[in-house]
């Protein structure tokens, strides 16, 4: 199975910041930093690929994280199918297709699956809803897109890089699709953590459910803002100095 970004954080970043030991096997790149009233729906799922944090509640990811790696990037397995389904494997409430059908939004990735295309299994795992939310369809196809192109450029360009994304709720003011209710963001938020000359770059970005189009800059922010906006420690496994560091700092794309 491939190495998560659970583990990834674990045994990689912890000895290469330099710290002294792991954390316990319990230990998950994201933590909250406080407790919504359905933290008790949260449901923590290890594909092979990535791993998910659903909520029973909202019927979509809290968040999802991944390690891509440049070796990832190359296709070895491809379809022209992209059909949709429940976990089957996971008990408790999930979303459907029935859900999103004629809702006028998007069954949009959060772990996308042009960076799953290594095994069928990846592959398909992608295309679960516990990995899937309501997202405007010009956003999907747009600069929620761009933003996916450009971390598999940086996975390219520095060998791997460390995903972590899912969905903002501010007002909820779109309200539910389906029967089930599954819950519409307000926003989609990614953190990418890049090995770069012996450390790391930080970056983070929030875009609102919409069709706007703007550049990659107008939606980046520190990691330390985005922590502050989604009640949410991202990398928790990093040692106290150097997160510190990376996830103050807002980097501009173009040093990329």
């Amino acid at each position: 199975m491939k190495v998560t970004i659970l583990s990834a954080l674990l045994a990689t970043l912890l000895s290469t910041c330099g710290a002294t030991q792991p954390m316990s096997d319990t230990a998950v790149a994201v933590q909250r930093l406080e407790y919504p009233d359905y933290a008790d729906t949260e449901h923590i799922v290890e594909y092979s690929g990535f791993t998910v944090s659903y909520n029973h509640n909202t019927l979509v990811p809290d968040w999802v994280a991944y390690e891509l790696t440049a070796d990832e990037l190359v296709v070895r397995y491809s379809s022209k199918s992209s059909n949709f389904s429940r976990d089957p494997s996971l008990k408790g409430r999930q979303a459907s297709r029935e859900d999103y059908s004629r809702s006028g939004w998007d069954k949009g990735h959060m772990a996308p699956k042009a960076d799953l295309r290594w095994s069928e299994r990846s592959y398909w795992e992608s295309h679960y809803f516990t990995n899937v939310c309501p997202q405007n369809h010009q956003l999907n196809g747009g600069d929620w897109n761009s933003l996916e192109n450009t971390v598999r450029r940086w996975a390219k360009k520095y060998g791997r890089v460390w995903v972590v994304c899912g969905p903002v709720f501010d007002s909820c003011r779109y309200g539910t699709i389906g029967d089930a209710g599954v819950q519409v963001p307000d926003a989609f938020f990614k953190a990418v953590l890049i090995p770069r000359d012996g450390g790391y770059v930080g970056l983070a970005f929030v875009m609102p459910n919409e069709g706007k189009h703007h550049s990659m800059n107008h939606y980046a922010c520190s990691i330390d803002q985005l922590e502050e906006r989604i009640h949410r420690d991202l990398f928790p496994n990093l040692d106290d100095e150097t997160e510190a560091v990376v996830e103050a700092l807002v980097v501009p794309l173009q040093a990329l």
